[in-house]
């Protein structure tokens, strides 16, 4: 059996096995650190062997932390991708896209437990480090959908200034508006982001190149 993500480029497909190794590392990050944790933690966590571990995912302990990774952002934004269908104009996708994001990242057991012991590793992975990834990832499941409103090189950007938003929001909340109230990130998001020509054009030359795990 298979899980079968669907992104805006394609379908990544985990298997049981992966999804076993991907749920065996979130464990064992929320019980020794993401610095300690080892290839034979994962093993026995999983109840896969090194070996098999090696042949699944060469390179070893790095190439499944950035599996990992992959993993959890393409259940998160597969999530939105529900949450977005339907949707008939630019605001409206863009609210419930906004107001998803964010309650998801609110009601993440596992990133809350992360953020409180390993504060630092995990607001990099969602700021300096992890950013790219973050808006690369984003971009693949989102700009389908607001091409459909705008040019795409402007759709990318929007997505990017987005995402960036969500992030931002969430780490540091604010007083004066609520991003997982529709009501609230309808009002800010309209005054914030207009619908019309939202931010100047790039071209795709401006854009990074996604580097994320891919299985071969």
């Amino acid at each position: 059996m298979s899980h079968l993500v669907v992104g805006g480029s394609g379908r990544r497909e985990w298997t049981d096995t992966e999804v076993r190794v991907i749920d065996a590392v979130a464990t064992c990050f929320e019980r020794w650190g993401i610095d300690k944790v080892t290839i034979d933690d994962i093993a026995k966590q999983s109840g896969i062997s090194r070996a098999t571990l090696y042949r699944m995912f060469p390179g070893g302990r790095d190439v499944i932390f950035d599996a990992h990774r992959v993993y959890e952002l393409d259940r998160f934004f597969s999530v939105l991708l529900d949450r977005i269908a339907g949707s008939s104009t630019l605001e409206d996708l863009l609210v419930r896209a906004v107001t998803c994001a964010t309650n998801e990242l609110r009601h993440d057991e596992h990133l809350a437990v992360m953020l409180a012991s390993e504060p630092g590793a995990m607001l990099s992975e969602l700021t300096v480090e992890g950013m790219p990834r973050i808006t690369r990832v984003a971009a693949t499941y989102l700009v389908p959908f607001v091409e459909e409103f705008l040019p795409r090189a402007q759709a990318r950007a929007l997505i990017d200034l987005v995402a960036r938003l969500v992030i931002s929001y969430f780490l540091s909340p604010s007083d004066h508006v609520d991003l997982g109230d529709e009501r609230e990130a309808r009002a800010f998001l309209a005054s914030f982001i207009p619908a019309e020509s939202p931010i100047p054009p790039l071209t795709d030359t401006d854009l990074p190149t996604d580097t994320a795990f891919t299985r071969s």
